[in-house]
């Protein structure tokens, strides 16, 4: 029994708590012992990391800090231009390639940072991811032409991708299991917030202090949070051993066994010289051995790799991720420049920001905690994502069909809040659709995937195609129409078999985590025998 053999080594072990449907105890995400890290805590903090990267986004697309070009009129009289288009001359396509410049590195890096989890603490890995974006948006503001600043957006993606690829998980296993998707939901609810906080916060501070100033801020702010991440003792995600602590615990079990071997045999004498005839095979061999390892390695990878596209629930909700994101991408990006162009607006920033962030946390709380109401299933969360994702659609379409402004604010308004309420079943299909051990390289698959096929190219094709036909009303009605695409995808998922597959790996973590683990971020109360699948998932 896996209980007595931990009480063997620990007297008085820490409650495990136990999977309804198998006898082998959940291993939880641990931490060092502290009163004052939780599980909310933890929820709070990677919320925050995940506002100020979108904050990033939204400034880098507010008007205060984009800006616009210098132009001339057939007079000869000559303006001249304002923020990052202006000052380095950019036409709509350039413009364009500086989001997806931020897209290539977050797409290039993410699984790198996913991979790399199963051999470096994910916690760290963040820490370095931060640490890399906090470095990058402080250059942001030196730059001093088109290149330099395509530069130091690829190296802000590269910073965000270890984040994006790894809190998820984090989260997903610190959550109630009754209130996994609105946990989830939070945590995404910073997306909107973020992208809404950054057209006001680059407004402003682009229109006072000049679009530098916007980007040397937001350095500093993540920098604590950079610091903290090297600071604090790491977390283990679910499904993955500590490589440290299983090197130790197997090294010592096997000079132990040597040990008791050559005593009985009163051979003490000839284990020196076995250790120096094994080192200098081992050196003989080191070539091969490392050659071999990074095949293995690589084998994995593949392997990982193949699982995820064989899993037809995985492709689909990604397909249908994919589609959503090209227009949720190019609306981000062009929204405030088509709003002041279609209607007007003088205070884009402020009136796109402004709905973006009411809408965007209504909608997106709304998504996870509907999605757990009506019990948070693979199936359930295809039916939210198709239905919400069609009827946003029809609002937005109809929205940019108004000539007036409050007519297409108010459609626009309920579209968006509808079509934000994906945010949190879309992510909880990529976490429970595969084991445990694939979620790091499920969300760094599926981030590439909606970058590299979404709002990577959709926002220099949406500059492209406004710079041909030169009328913002019509670019957006075409580019809305693929949001009816999206949602014709998530249909399908409706009809596929799917299973939640969050404990598959629970049979497969060895004694080495459970001798090695110490406290849960939420753990069992003291005296239960028994769990219900609403308690057993307290962490």
């Amino acid at each position: 029994m896996a209980q007595d053999d931990h009480s063997k080594v620990k007297p008085k072990p820490s409650p495990q708590l136990m999977h309804p449907h198998s006898m082998e105890p959940r291993i939880c995400t641990m931490i060092p012992t502290t009163s004052w890290f939780t599980p909310k805590r933890l929820l709070a903090i990677f919320c925050v990391i995940n506002l100020l990267n979108y904050v990033d986004r939204g400034a880098i697309a507010s008007n205060g800090v984009n800006g616009s070009r210098g132009t001339c009129t057939e007079g000869g009289t000559c303006t001249s231009g304002s923020g990052i288009q202006g000052d380095f001359n950019l036409n709509n396509f350039e413009d364009g390639v500086l989001s997806s410049a931020f897209m290539v590195g977050l797409l290039v890096a993410s699984p790198i940072f996913a991979y790399l989890a199963k051999s470096v603490n994910p916690f760290r890995l963040i820490g370095v991811g931060l640490s890399v974006w906090t470095l990058a948006t402080l250059c942001c503001g030196f730059s001093f032409n088109f290149w330099s600043i395509s530069m130091c957006r690829m190296l802000v993606g590269v910073g965000e991708a270890s984040f994006i690829s790894l809190a998820a998980p984090f989260i997903d296993d610190n959550a109630p299991v009754a209130q996994k998707t609105a946990w989830l939901a939070v945590f995404y609810m910073c997306i909107p917030s973020g992208y809404a906080l950054g057209y006001v916060y680059g407004g402003l501070v682009g229109s006072h202090f000049g679009w530098r100033y916007a980007f040397w801020v937001e350095s500093l702010l993540m920098l604590p949070f950079a610091i903290s991440g090297f600071l604090m003792k790491p977390l283990q995600l679910r499904g993955f051993v500590p490589a440290d602590s299983k090197e130790a615990l197997t090294l010592e079990s096997v000079v132990s066994g040597v040990q008791v071997t050559e005593t009985s045999n009163g051979k003490d004498e000839s284990l020196s010289l076995k250790a120096e005839l094994r080192d200098k095979s081992s050196n003989d061999h080191s070539k091969s051995e490392a050659a071999t390892q990074i095949f293995e390695k690589f084998s994995r990878f593949l392997n990982d790799m193949k699982a995820l596209l064989l899993d037809k629930v995985y492709v689909v909700n990604v397909l249908g991720y994919i589609a959503y994101n090209f227009v949720i991408g190019a609306y981000s990006y062009w929204g405030p420049k088509a709003g002041y162009n279609i209607y007007h607006m003088t205070n884009a920033d402020l009136i796109f920001g402004g709905i973006t962030i009411v809408c965007g946390i209504v909608g997106t709380l709304a998504g996870g905690f509907v999605l757990d109401y009506m019990n948070n299933t693979l199936s359930n969360a295809f039916k939210l994502l198709s239905m919400t994702t069609f009827i946003g659609a029809a609002f937005c379409f109809g929205a940019f069909l108004f000539r007036s402004m409050y007519g297409f604010l108010a459609l626009f308004s309920i579209g968006e809040l509808l079509v934000f309420a994906t945010q949190g079943p879309v992510n909880y299909v990529c976490l429970h659709c595969v084991k445990p051990s694939l979620r790091p390289l499920s969300m760094a698959t599926s981030t590439v995937a909606i970058h590299i096929f979404g709002d990577v190219p959709s926002s220099p094709l949406v500059g492209v195609l406004q710079d041909s036909i030169n009328n913002w009303r019509t670019t957006a009605l075409i580019l809305t129409t693929i949001f009816f695409l999206a949602a014709g995808i998530w249909f399908i998922g409706i009809f596929l078999h799917s299973v939640d597959r969050f404990y598959e790996d629970s049979d497969q973590v060895s004694n080495v985590e459970r001798l090695n683990t110490t406290m849960p971020l939420l753990p069992q109360k003291t005296g239960e025998t028994s769990a219900s699948p609403a308690q057993s998932q307290e962490c």
